[in-house]
């Protein structure tokens, strides 16, 4: 592929991931029937760590496309 295209897909896995974080944290701030408590808490974390492990994936693949 052309470098190009390469930067557009990257950007744009980069943008999904980043919308999939925020509905992910829209979901777990709801899951809380009362308001914001430890269960939306906990899923607040959680959220934030599968973003940061799922962006190190994706990273780790694109570094791996280009070699």
């Amino acid at each position: 592929m052309s470098d190009a295209l390469d930067a557009r897909v990257e950007a744009g896995i980069a943008v999904l991931a980043v919308l999939v974080f925020i509905a992910v944290l829209v979901a777990a701030v709801s899951v809380g029937a009362g308001g914001f408590g430890a269960t939306s808490g906990y899923a607040v974390v959680a959220a934030i760590v599968i973003f940061i492990l799922l962006m190190a994936g994706i990273g780790y693949w694109m570094s791996g496309k280009q070699g």
